[in-house]
């Protein structure tokens, strides 16, 4: 018996990782997770982006509402019976009238959804601030990360086709 319980306790020491190989694969591990990290910080940034399309949708809907039953466009949210930020929350909406010369509250608007502080749509570095502008029936789109003012155009790239 003592031959049995020999061989029982040399196969049950043999295993096991030492410190060396330990460390190496949580170097791997690290610099794995280092590198997917912003990528995937990034896809979710996108996702969310959603959150902010919807708001505008439902602005802009809203505001076609509105001005069937009145002479102009509405000028705050209150009057189109809307809060001041998206569903999921990630964006405060605000709306106002174009700031191109010319325009006026009968035929133009500007709906504009900001990352929300504290949330991952406020580190954005792309398409922060989104914004859509209505200007005699025609849609323009606008986004970026730090801007004070937008650059309109019939596409944009923070907007999805």
């Amino acid at each position: 018996m003592s031959n049995r319980s020999r061989r029982c306790s040399a196969v049950g020491s043999g295993g096991g990782f030492t410190l060396v190989e330990l460390a190496i694969t949580l170097v791997v591990l690290g610099v794995i997770g280092a590198l997917a990290l912003p990528s995937f910080l990034d896809s979710i940034r996108k996702s969310r982006r959603s959150d902010a399309y919807a708001a505008v949708a439902a602005v802009q809907q809203a505001q076609e509402r509105w001005r069937s039953n009145h002479a102009e466009y509405a000028t705050s949210l209150a009057d189109l019976g809307l809060g001041d930020a998206s569903v999921s929350g990630y964006y405060t909406i605000e709306i106002g009238s174009s700031a191109a010369p010319g325009d006026t509250l009968a035929s133009a608007y500007v709906v504009t959804a900001r990352g929300r502080s504290g949330t991952s749509q406020a580190a954005d570095p792309q398409c922060r601030h989104l914004s859509m502008r209505l200007r005699g029936g025609n849609l323009e789109y606008a986004g970026c990360g730090s801007c004070g003012d937008f650059s309109y155009g019939v596409a944009h790239a923070c907007w999805p086709r």
